[in-house]
């Protein structure tokens, strides 16, 4: 999910069209907290992993 935003972030920044500047920045956001949490051994959503 982090490399899927950030992906998604160049792409919005070099074809200039800012729904994918947006949408990688929010899905950026989701996968470090989604990582953060599964280091701590906390699961979510019923998952320990993801990836």
């Amino acid at each position: 999910m982090i490399i899927l935003g950030v992906i998604l972030l160049i792409l919005g920044a070099v074809l200039d069209v800012p729904i994918l500047y947006t949408i990688g920045i929010i899905l950026l956001i989701v996968g470090a907290i989604l990582w953060i949490l599964g280091s701590m051994d906390r699961g979510i959503g019923g998952r320990r992993h993801y990836f």
